[in-house]
C-alpha cells in the first residue's frame, strides 16, 4: 500500500503543469510511528536496480518477507513486552536505556512477537525497516539507515548514545543488529535520489534524500516547538501531548526522544489511542452524527459539568492502561472550591449534552494530569494546537481552560508533513556546510510571513476556573487509579 501511494503521488505530480521535478533539490518526509516492514534477503539488489519503465509496485511484489506490516494500533504483544522488560531487569529499566517501557506498538516487541511465533519468516528478513526509513530507502534505491529520533520508538536504542543497546537488542531478538543496520541522526543524509526516479520523473540527479522520521517528531519540527515551557497538541487519530527537555528522566509512562533538530536536547511525548475516533464515535451517539449540535451541546453545558466525569475508551488505551469501556461518576458535594465531603457515585449514563462535555473534559484532564506527572510544565507557557480536531474553537477554549493558559493554532494543521519539508531543507542546509547548524537559521525573523507562524486562538481563562478543574483532575485520577487497578490490561 505504501509503495503504490508513492507510485500515485509521484505521477500525479507527472501531470501537473506547474511541478518541476528538476527544481528539487532536498526530499524528506513523515513515516506513521512504530509501523515496521521486513525485507525479504535479495531486496538489497532489487532496490539498486529497478528499472524506470516500470512501477514501483509491480517490481517489488516478492520483495517483502512480512505482507502486512504491523502498525502503531497493533496491541497483541503484552506478553512479548512483558519478557523484554523481565529480560533487561524492570520497566524503569527499560525505560532508562531506550527513552520508554516496553509498548505493545513499539517495534522492539513487535519484532519478538516475529522472531518467536513465526521464526522462518524472521530468518529470511534481511532488513528491517521503520516506515520513514522504508520510504527513504524506495527513493536511494537501497537500504536507508533508520534516524535517530524514530529508531527511540522500538524500545532497541540506547537513547543516551544514539546506538543500539545491547542489553535490548539481546531480550528482542538473536542476530537482530545485523537486520537493522546502522542508526543515522535525524538531519543527516541518507543518500542521493535514485536514478530511477531521475530517469522515471526527472528529478534533479544531485537532489538528496534527507532522512526521514516519524510524525509526531515531524510535527514538533512543523510546529517549530524550540521552548522547553511550551507543549504542542496534536488532536489527530491518535493525541499526542508533546514538549522539550535538556534531560531525559525515566518513568513508567510517556516517552522519550532525540530532538530531532536540536542534537543537545529530548523531545518528550505522551500518546492517547482513544482520539478522533473515539470523539466520532460519541458524537454519533448522541449529537445525531453533527458537529454542530456536538459544539451546540458544550457551549450549552457549564464547565467541570456539574461534577459529571467520563472514562470513554473505543480502543484499549495506551494512557492510562484501560480496556475498552465507559466509566461515568457524578461528584456529589463538588463545589468545584474544594475536595472535602466529595464522594464519587457510577451511573450507567449521562443524557447527551452532559455525555459530551464529560468526553472532552474527560480527555483533556487526564493529559493534564499525565503531563504534570511526567514532569511537564504545568501551566505550560502556552500550548500549541494541531491536527484535524485543533480547527474546533469550542474544543480548543477548553483546552485553554483546563490548562490554564493561552492556546495558539498553526496556520497548516498539517504539522507532520511541513515539519518534513522543513527537515529536507534542514538536512540539505546541514550536508552543504558539513556539520549541524540551527534549524532556526531557516526562518529567524521571517516566521510571521511564513505558514509556519502561530497564531493566538485562545486567550488564558479565569485562574479560579483552571483551579477548579485541577481539583477535578485530582479527583479524576483517584478514580482512574482504582480502574487501572481493577481493570488494567498491562
Amino acid at each position: 500500500m505504501w509503495v503504490d501511494a508513492l507510485d500515485l503521488i509521484l505521477h500525479k505530480l507527472s501531470l501537473s503543469k506547474t511541478f518541476d521535478f528538476e527544481k528539487i533539490i532536498a526530499v524528506s518526509g513523515s513515516g506513521q510511528q512504530h509501523g515496521s516492514v521486513y525485507w525479504a534477503k535479495g531486496s538489497s539488489e532489487i532496490l539498486k536496480s529497478l528499472d524506470h519503465t516500470k512501477s514501483l509496485k509491480d517490481q517489488l511484489r516478492g520483495a517483502f518477507s512480512v505482507e502486512e506490516s504491523p502498525i502503531w494500533m497493533d496491541s497483541s504483544t503484552t506478553a512479548q513486552c512483558r519478557e523484554i522488560e523481565s529480560a533487561v531487569g524492570g520497566g524503569m529499566v527499560l525505560s532508562e536505556i531506550t527513552g520508554s517501557r516496553a509498548y505493545e506498538r513499539y517495534t522492539g516487541p513487535q519484532i519478538r512477537k516475529l522472531f518467536k511465533d513465526e521464526a522462518g519468516l524472521y530468518e529470511g528478513t534481511e532488513r528491517i525497516s521503520l516506515v520513514s526509513s522504508f520510504m527513504a530507502s524506495l527513493l536511494i534505491g537501497d537500504y536507508a539507515s533508520i534516524d535517530e529520533t524514530d529508531g527511540a520508538g522500538m524500545n532497541l536504542m540506547d537513547i543516551k548514545k544514539r546506538c543500539w543497546s545491547k542489553e535490548a537488542l539481546e531480550a528482542t531478538a538473536t542476530g537482530l543488529e545485523e537486520k537493522l543496520g546502522k542508526l543515522a541522526p535525524a538531519y543527516a543524509t541518507a543518500g542521493s535520489i535514485s536514478q530511477y526516479f531521475v530517469q522515471r520523473y526527472g528529478f534533479e540527479k544531485n537532489c538528496v534524500v534527507v532522512q526521514w522520521s516519524g510524525d509526531n517528531p515531524n510535527s514538533l519540527a512543523g510546529l517549530t516547538l524550540s521552548t522547553p515551557g511550551d507543549l504542542a497538541i496534536s488532536l489527530g487519530t491518535s493525541d499526542t501531548v508533546f514538549g522539550i527537555t535538556k534531560e531525559h528522566q525515566p518513568s513508567l509512562e510517556g516517552h522519550v526522544f532525540p530532538n530531532p533538530v536540536d542534537p543537545e536536547s529530548y523531545m518528550v511525548m505522551l500518546v492517547y489511542k482513544n482520539a478522533s475516533l473515539t470523539r466520532e464515535a460519541i458524537r454519533d451517539r448522541c449529537a445525531d452524527g453533527s458537529w454542530d449540535v456536538f459544539n451546540k451541546y458544550l457551549e450549552q453545558t457549564q464547565p467541570l459539568n456539574d461534577g459529571k466525569l467520563g472514562f470513554y475508551y473505543t480502543e484499549n488505551e495506551i494512557l492510562p492502561p484501560l480496556p475498552v469501556g465507559s466509566h461515568r461518576y457524578i461528584l456529589d458535594n463538588f463545589s468545584g472550591e474544594s475536595l472535602e465531603g466529595v464522594k464519587e457515585r457510577e451511573v450507567k449514563e449521562f443524557d447527551p449534552p452532559s455525555e459530551v462535555r464529560a468526553l472532552i473534559e474527560g480527555q483533556f484532564l487526564s493529559k493534564r494530569a499525565h503531563a504534570e506527572r511526567f514532569g511537564m510544565p504545568s501551566p505550560p507557557i502556552r500550548i500549541i494546537a494541531t491536527g484535524g480536531a485543533s480547527a474546533n474553537e469550542n474544543i480548543l477554549s477548553l483546552i485553554s481552560s483546563i490548562f490554564g493558559c493561552d492556546v495558539y493554532t498553526v496556520q497548516r494543521p498539517d504539522s507532520a508533513s511541513l515539519g518534513a519539508a522543513l527537515r529536507a531543507a534542514h538536512g540539505w542546509l546541514c550536508n552543504k556546510k558539513g556539520t549541524f547548524v540551527p534549524i532556526s537559521c531557516l526562518y529567524e525573523g521571517k516566521l510571521e510571513k511564513t505558514s509556519l507562524n502561530c497564531k493566538l486562538k485562545v486567550k488564558a481563562g479565569d485562574d479560579k476556573v483552571a483551579y477548579s478543574y485541577g481539583l477535578l483532575m485530582k479527583k479524576r485520577m483517584e478514580i482512574e487509579k482504582k480502574l487501572v487497578e481493577k481493570l488494567g490490561h498491562f
